[in-house]
């Protein structure tokens, strides 16, 4: 019956060390942990690490995490998961929830309607975004990455590559990728490579 820990973090600038401070100072003595550095986005089957601790779970073992997304992506996800981890009777522990055992109708009940909640938060946090990047767009801001280049280069670039000088010489006249240059000269040409 041994304890394992989980953590995910989004980004390779965070670390999970936190998570597994958490755990241990809830009182559970982390045997075996495992930790994934991978957008919440994705589904817990497709994180390297918790595939691996599904391997190593044995019968009567505890599962312990610090919140409720670290076990899926949304409200489906997480509830397969603790499916799962209920049918290899392993019991799973969310720190954000108290004790409770969340294979019980109860504990289920709970589970749903929290993860419910947390794929609603985020819906509203993409919606925020969106409502945010609308309305700088209508106030005429510019969406996205600065040009590398400026409007005097791209106008000297297309006469460059129409003087027959190419793609190659001007990346490096003007100190950037060829494919940036071919965005110039070639708007229309890169347009489809990218979608290819």
């Amino acid at each position: 019956m041994a304890v394992f820990g989980y953590g995910r973090v989004s980004t390779v600038e965070q670390t999970a060390g936190n998570q597994r401070l958490e755990i241990e100072r809830a009182g559970y003595a982390v045997e075996y942990w495992f930790a994934d550095t991978v957008s919440g986005k994705a589904h817990a089957a497709q994180r390297k690490q918790f595939s691996e601790m599904l391997t190593k779970l044995r019968k009567k073992d505890t599962v312990v995490v610090s919140k409720l997304d670290r076990l899926g992506r949304d409200a489906p996800d997480v509830l397969g998961t603790i499916k799962t981890l209920a049918g290899l009777e392993v019991e799973v522990v969310v720190l954000q929830l108290g004790k409770l055992d969340l294979t019980s109708p109860a504990g289920k009940l709970m589970l749903a309607m929290l993860a419910a909640v947390a794929e609603m938060e985020r819906d509203l946090i993409v919606e925020r975004t969106q409502a945010g990047l609308a309305r700088a767009k209508a106030d005429g801001k510019a969406l996205g990455r600065p040009p590398k280049t400026t409007p005097e280069q791209r106008k000297a670039m297309i006469e460059g590559y129409a003087n027959k000088q190419s793609v190659s010489a001007l990346a490096k006249l003007y100190r950037v990728s060829r494919s940036t240059v071919l965005a110039v000269v070639k708007p229309t040409a890169s347009a489809s490579t990218m979608k290819q």
